[in-house]
């Protein structure tokens, strides 16, 4: 499972891996990104276009793929990375997003299940 939240609702109980984005631009001081979403292109623009961005989506990406050859030897089942930011609608669901997607593509042999917290959206990749 990879879970999108936001911080100020409280950590997510089941996470077995917890990282935190609010380091990363925030979209919600822009005017005309704080209503939309990390799942529209506009948000995902406006935080990509920053360095450090680009930058800790490589490390996490490299963080965690020799962890899941690890978690699967112990034989466990279900593995929760959560991905939070301080509202859970922009920062965390466009990371979030992308690490699902990203897992899905290159470990096929793996269902990855999408949830996005505090928008109730849940999807099996």
């Amino acid at each position: 499972e990879v879970m999108s939240f936001g911080f100020k609702y409280g950590l997510p109980l089941d996470a077995d891996l917890v990282f935190d984005v609010r380091f990363l631009p925030n979209p919600y001081y822009k005017p005309e990104l704080r209503n939309q979403t990390g799942l529209e292109k506009d948000v995902y623009d406006y935080v990509m276009n920053d360095e450090e961005s680009e930058d800790f989506y490589q490390h996490l990406t490299g963080l965690i793929k020799p962890i899941l050859p690890g978690y699967k030897k112990e034989g466990k089942s279900v593995l929760t990375i959560a991905v939070g930011c301080t509202g859970g609608q922009h920062r965390s669901v466009y990371c979030a997003e992308h690490l699902a997607r990203h897992l899905a593509e290159k470990y096929p042999d793996i269902r990855v299940r999408l949830i996005h917290r505090e928008q109730n959206i849940s999807e099996v990749l």
